[in-house]
């Protein structure tokens, strides 16, 4: 009788756990974030012209499929013609030169907790006194994962 209830007392265990096992953890995001610059009002866009001493407006649509994270904009001298394009159209390039006093701009973007799309929109003022010539528009958006999605722009500073 005792073999009996021991029996019965592990095969009700069993039925318990077994009960408890099912798997309810969240499904792992393994998708990049998208970067949209094809909106018309999208700016800059591939060999965009900026104006030394004038200030722009950025403006990108960026999304995720769970959750946004964070936004980063860079703006650096291609004087030697390096690239980080992500862009198929070839931009015409002034000669290579030295930089004497080049434009640098790294800003992050605040993106509110718990955003899958996002409007981004700076206004960032390009000083007077840089060097003109081509440039890098980066832009860098992660999410909440930590995948990130790399937009490289080429723009002319004049």
């Amino acid at each position: 009788m005792k073999r009996l209830s021991l029996l019965s007392l592990c095969l009700a265990s069993m039925l318990v756990l077994s009960n408890c096992s099912k798997d309810t953890a969240k499904p792992i995001d393994t998708a990049y974030p998208e970067i949209n610059t094809s909106a018309d009002d999208t700016f800059p866009k591939q060999c965009s012209i900026i104006k030394r001493g004038e200030k722009f407006i950025f403006r990108a649509s960026v999304s995720d499929n769970a959750e946004l994270g964070s936004l980063n904009v860079d703006i650096h001298h291609n004087f030697d013609h390096h690239t980080h394009s992500t862009e198929l159209e070839e931009c015409n390039m002034e000669a290579i030169k030295q930089p004497a006093k080049p434009f640098l701009l790294i800003r992050n973007i605040t993106i509110p907790t718990g955003q899958k799309t996002f409007q981004a929109s700076a206004e960032i003022q390009v000083p007077a006194d840089i060097d003109p010539g081509d440039y890098h528009f980066m832009i860098r958006l992660t999410d909440k994962e930590g995948w990130q999605t790399i937009k490289g722009l080429s723009i002319k500073i004049q």
